[in-house]
């Protein structure tokens, strides 16, 4: 997708705020993106709202607020991967020429509460315990450490380098740092995945604003380019893996990089292993490497390949609707040279964002300066 640009990013903090809608979150999002890209509300062509839980119509809500009245309003539910589908999908719109600017915002208030899938009550998921999530990563991690020794010491360094980074983010749900020593002994959710080695709940909105690459800005130098993506569902002969696997390569051969040009990662950790998983499906590492490649300090901030110096789900939180785009959010500030106390001392020339959600979905997008 040599020819769409990433021209204007913005947030809304991850946290709980009773006193907010979903459309408070995402009208602050969507407004700090337009005037963060220097372009007027005329130019937007169209809507992409990422949610999974706001019920009908809720973009059409979230445009009527900013109003954009008249624009095609696209809602996008694709579990966790919906963020990054939604872009996909806008990059898609600009790419066809359908439109020249497109506004995706991701937006969502959640309850309370492990998250669980959204198989069918009676289903075979469900009642075999498969559609909550913590149980079903702990089964992960079992079978990873059973078959190339990874270490629980190793999955928890996920949640301390996490929990490190997202100190440094002001837009985080939690900023404070943690040791091994709390993360391990803190209490037991699926084994062996303790409390801390979770992603919280969360309320939180994000927004990008994509544009072809014509498009007269008012700085072009800030923008970056959407260098190519691709959307997955899991094989019926396969696992989560295979699907993450295959669409990164996917996303890699549209971008017309390999993993060894990728500089920051932006990915799905909603439980550490997760994370250490994606390291290998995503190429940054062998497969059953993925435990001593955190463990080696590669995906530290001052490592070779920066993973989640947002913070991550871990720490940033986990709107579904809002990670994929706050990933990207992230991987703009940050080729810009605009994160902060976590800015990268290497700017990344090339950036991938990733999310996994249930069913098997997986999307990754690649961006380029």
């Amino acid at each position: 997708m040599a020819n769409v640009l990433v021209a204007g990013v913005g947030m809304h903090p991850t946290g709980r705020f009773s006193d907010k809608s979903y459309r408070d979150l995402a009208t602050v999002a969507a407004v700090a993106a337009v005037e963060d890209a220097g372009l007027s509300w005329d130019h937007i062509g169209v809507l992409f709202a990422s949610h999974t839980r706001q019920g009908i119509s809720a973009g059409q809500q979230v445009a009527h607020d900013l109003g954009l009245a008249g624009i095609p309003v696209v809602n996008v539910e694709n579990a966790c991967a919906s963020g990054t589908t939604a872009i996909h999908e806008a990059a898609t719109w600009i790419e066809a020429g359908r439109v020249d600017v497109a506004l995706v915002v991701g937006f969502e208030k959640m309850p309370k509460g492990v998250i669980s899938g959204l198989g069918e009550p009676g289903s075979y998921e469900d009642r075999m315990g498969l559609n909550v999530m913590p149980a079903l990563y702990g089964l992960m991690a079992q079978k990873h450490m059973h078959r190339y020794g990874t270490t629980v010491q190793q999955m928890a360094l996920v949640s301390v380098k996490n929990h490190q980074n997202g100190v440094l983010n002001p837009y985080a749900q939690y900023r404070k740092a943690v040791t091994l020593e709390e993360v391990l002994q803190s209490r037991m959710v699926a084994d062996p995945l303790t409390l801390l080695q979770c992603c919280p709940t969360s309320d939180g909105a994000a927004a990008v604003v994509l544009v072809n690459g014509s498009t007269v800005l008012p700085n072009p130098l800030r923008a970056v380019r959407w260098a190519g993506s691709a959307v997955g569902t899991m094989r019926f002969d396969s696992d989560e893996s295979e699907v993450s696997h295959r669409t990164a390569l996917a996303a890699y051969e549209a971008a017309s990089i390999g993993p060894e040009d990728i500089e920051l990662v932006e990915c799905h950790d909603a439980f550490t292993i997760g994370e250490i998983l994606h390291y290998e499906e995503l190429g940054l590492c062998p497969e059953g490497e993925g435990g001593r490649f955190i463990e080696e300090g590669h995906t530290w901030l001052n490592g070779k390949v920066p993973v989640n110096p947002s913070g991550g789900l871990q720490s940033r939180g986990h709107p579904l609707g809002m990670t994929g785009v706050a990933q990207v959010y992230e991987a703009v500030v940050q080729m810009r040279g605009e994160a902060g106390d976590r800015q990268l001392a290497h700017w990344p020339k090339t950036a991938v964002t990733h999310t996994q959600g249930y069913a098997g979905v997986a999307a990754v997008g690649v961006l380029q300066r």
